[in-house]
């Protein structure tokens, strides 16, 4: 029977078959159901350390008569009399509960509860932790091995592959958890927990597997120059990410209603503490319960979280999984498209203005707005640094667009969406994008609270700012296409090293130096962050700053249209010379 099943997993994916072969060997299996029974005796042992014994306390929280003696006590310590105190406590530290005075029933409840609260967690730990490292530790042995490339020569589909290993590199971390489940599921209901909760949080623990799986796999085809460090990198990223999110989501004072929400939402945390409110032991609830997006009570109705939550996840990981359809046939390609680039700027501005725009939705964006400018940063610079093409890319495009005699709406949409293209256009239009929701909520709101003229100047100055980011953005995009145009070696590295200097270092050395944004308000105009800059400047002295920024941006495309324009006419010199 067992050969049929395997027989039926090879003919269905080889790849799949190909990894349970090399590990499902009698020994691997033995030593993972023994760990995981070895886990579970652990968990539960350590959870009869409580267990009522003779010595048991009156005031204990099983015992039935605590409510007495507690109220004996506060009106001991209330008459402040030291002697009477001192009796009362000895009174208690001689005296125990009686074994027929322990509620039993709660304390074995209790216990089956901490038992399956512990397992959750070890289970989310483990499946994300563990899966990541062994997902990301496999690409790199087969890239040492050069088995990769034959992977990648086979006639199987992407999809195929990379299901094969989603389901075949963890198998052993599945079957210690697998191996748990009996006991998990006995502990739920017997705590009981409703069986729907536990088969929802199955699927929202499955859901996270896909997706942090899916982003092991990308990071290990694009990591390559990490050598053999890349798997505790990524574990480890995955590692800190779980504990930080862990500690926001135990965080009584730390709700959902700002643009960080959407980052929580990839770790199960809140959402599995929403089914179990006792996971994190937070006092005042989970934090879900006012969960909002664009002003829906998603929080209100558990199936509208979860609901959420698991579309969120699919998402993210169908647009992860056709990142990585794109880089494992061609490892040299970028992750994504310029389409694909223009759905994924969308879809952040959706998710991060959706957790922003809450009951609070005007105060929250104006509590927020440097939350929402720097991710934007990270997102506009990760895209410049992924969407530039490299010399010879650009060689290529400039060559044929020297050879064919095209229409100029052809070179447009090929600036639009073609591969090789300089990135300039796709940087402006996402960039577009994600100015988009600024200028209708400046539209639609007062700015500030104040009489009409200073709102209107207020509100122009915001939006002079805004176009400053925009040009010092195409100024990086223009300065880092410019880089990748060079003929020296290790040019990426270069573009990454000048990108970063430039946004980060000038901020950092003007606060050094101690010339800051309210007392130099001028300066910090031409910086990467602006934005606390334009309270302190006349919109005049923005407006002139602007000017001055689109002068560098104009010269800077001048001497990047010729040097494509060049690279086209060299190779089509060289293309004729060999003839």
């Amino acid at each position: 029977m067992m050969v049929n099943l395997i027989d039926k997993i090879g003919d269905w994916n080889p790849q799949l078959f190909r990894e349970l072969k090399g590990r499902l060997k009698f020994f691997n299996v033995a030593i993972a159901v023994a760990t995981s029974l070895l886990l579970q005796m652990v968990v539960f042992l350590y959870q009869l350390r409580d267990f009522p014994n003779d010595e048991y306390s009156l005031t204990a929280t099983y015992c039935r008569l605590r409510k007495l003696y507690e109220l004996r006590q506060n009106q001991v310590y209330q008459q402040s009399n030291q002697s009477q105190v001192d009796d009362f406590n000895l009174f208690l530290s001689k005296n125990f509960c009686p074994a027929n005075e322990i509620d039993w029933q709660l304390w074995w409840r209790d216990h089956w509860e901490y038992i399956f609260l512990s397992l959750s967690v070890i289970f989310v730990f483990s499946l994300l932790v563990a899966g990541t490292y062994l997902l990301i530790n496999d690409l790199a042995k087969e890239e040492t091995r050069g088995t990769l490339n034959f992977i990648r020569l086979s006639p199987q589909s992407e999809t195929s592959i990379l299901t094969g290993k989603l389901l075949g590199v963890p198998s052993l971390i599945y079957i210690v958890v697998l191996a748990a489940i009996p006991l998990h599921l006995w502990a739920g209901n017997s705590a009981g927990i409703a069986f729907s909760y536990i088969l929802t949080y199955y699927a929202i623990l499955a859901a996270s597997c896909i997706l942090f799986y899916s982003a092991a796999l990308l990071f290990g085809l694009i990591s390559r120059w990490f050598s053999g460090f890349q798997p505790w990198l990524g574990s480890g990223a995955v590692l800190l990410f779980l504990f930080t999110t862990i500690l926001m989501a135990s965080s009584y004072n730390n709700g959902l209603n700002n643009s960080t929400a959407w980052l929580r939402i990839f770790a199960p945390w809140d959402t599995v503490n929403y089914l179990f409110p006792n996971l994190l032991h937070v006092s005042n609830g989970s934090p879900m319960k006012s969960l909002e997006f664009f002003y829906l009570p998603l929080g209100k109705n558990i199936v509208s979280v979860v609901g959420f939550y698991l579309l969120n996840l699919g998402l993210c990981s169908y647009g992860i999984l056709q990142a990585l359809k794109r880089c494992f046939r061609n490892p040299q390609t970028s992750i994504i498209s310029k389409k694909q680039s223009y759905l994924l700027v969308a879809f952040c501005q959706l998710m991060l203005w959706g957790f922003t725009l809450q009951q609070r939705w005007v105060e929250q964006v104006q509590e927020n707005y440097i939350l929402l400018a720097l991710y934007n940063l990270v997102l506009i610079l990760s895209l410049i640094a992924v969407l530039s093409p490299h010399r010879q890319d650009i060689q290529d495009w400039a060559r044929y667009r020297h050879q064919e005699v095209s229409s100029h709406k052809s070179v447009w949409r090929d600036l639009i969406v073609a591969e090789k293209s300089p990135a300039l256009v796709a940087i402006a239009i996402n960039l577009a994008i994600v100015t988009i929701p600024w200028l209708v909520w400046i539209s639609f709101t007062s700015v500030v609270h104040a009489n009409d003229g200073q709102n209107d100047i207020y509100r122009l100055k915001v939006i002079l700012a805004i176009a400053l980011s925009i040009s010092l953005m195409m100024i990086y995009a223009t300065i880092a296409q410019l880089i990748l145009l060079l003929k020296t070696p290790k040019r990426s590295f270069w573009a990454i090293g000048t990108l970063g200097t430039l946004s980060f270092l000038p901020q950092m050395i003007l606060e050094l130096i101690g010339i800051s944004s309210w007392k130099h308000p001028t300066v910090w105009l031409f910086s990467t962050f602006p934005w606390p800059a334009i309270q302190h400047s006349e919109a005049t002295t923005i407006f002139m700053a602007l000017l001055a920024e689109l002068s560098v941006l104009a010269l800077l495309n001048f001497q990047l249209t010729r040097q494509v324009r060049l690279a086209g006419e060299s190779a089509t010199k060289a293309l004729l010379a060999g003839r």
